[in-house]
């Protein structure tokens, strides 16, 4: 199985996002204002939300789209995982 495409980038946002938590952590240990760690709550939020959707696409694009070139799932079963994988979006 070949990587995707947009893996990388999906790691070094999921790491960002890693990074702002821990940031966030260390606000609320440091009594910081509800407003600001609000804040940066939605900041991770944002960030996750946008790298599961990038997954999410790149695996239509990549892997849906391959089998239906190659034959190697029928147009069920590609149907199929598109509504499974869709779900998370």
């Amino acid at each position: 199985m070949s990587k995707h495409s947009s893996h990388e980038d999906v790691s070094k946002r999921l790491k960002r996002a890693y990074g702002h938590l821990h940031s966030v952590i260390e606000m609320i240990e440091k009594e910081r204002s509800c407003t600001d760690i609000a804040q940066q709550l939605h900041a991770v939020e944002k960030a996750i939300s946008n790298a599961k959707k990038l997954l999410i696409h790149d695996h239509i694009d990549h892997c849906l789209d391959n089998a239906v070139i190659d034959g190697a799932l029928s147009s069920d079963d590609v149907l199929n995982e598109f509504k499974q994988i869709t779900k998370y979006l």
